[in-house]
């Protein structure tokens, strides 16, 4: 097994995903502002094995991280919905399973594994078993 490579400082690896995701939040919708702040936001969230990485994480203001907690991403994503917000289930889509497949090709994450197919199988379910758009 090799070991991942070293991860750039929290700052920069924020605004990569800014670049990569675009300035709103994943999961209210809201766009980024002075009052509205972005942070970073684990997907799979450290407790359940989620790795400090660019591709386990994804740009959310601080109000929606901070509520969120440990939740998983899927229940999360329907809460938002229930509260009338507008989450990005697309982006959300394509962060697990871009996170997937570098743990597949990385190896390790032993405690993240199941966790996050546990997640992808339920965000299945939920698009109706529609393919999640690239």
């Amino acid at each position: 097994m090799s070991r991942s490579p070293a991860q750039p400082a929290r700052a920069v690896r924020l605004l990569a995903v800014l670049e990569r995701d675009g300035p709103t939040c994943i999961w209210c919708g809201r766009g980024f502002a002075a009052l509205i702040g972005p942070t970073t936001e684990h997907v799979v969230p450290r407790v359940k094995g989620g790795p400090s990485r660019l591709e386990n994480e994804v740009a959310a203001c601080r109000r929606c991280n901070a509520q969120r907690g440990h939740r998983g991403p899927v229940e999360w994503l329907e809460e938002c919905l229930r509260r009338g917000w507008d989450p990005d289930e697309a982006r959300l889509g394509r962060s697990l399973a871009v996170l997937a497949e570098v743990i597949e090709r990385e190896g390790g994450q032993r405690r993240a594994r199941p966790y996050l197919d546990a997640q992808l199988r339920r965000l299945h379910r939920r698009s109706g078993g529609r393919a999640m758009p690239a």
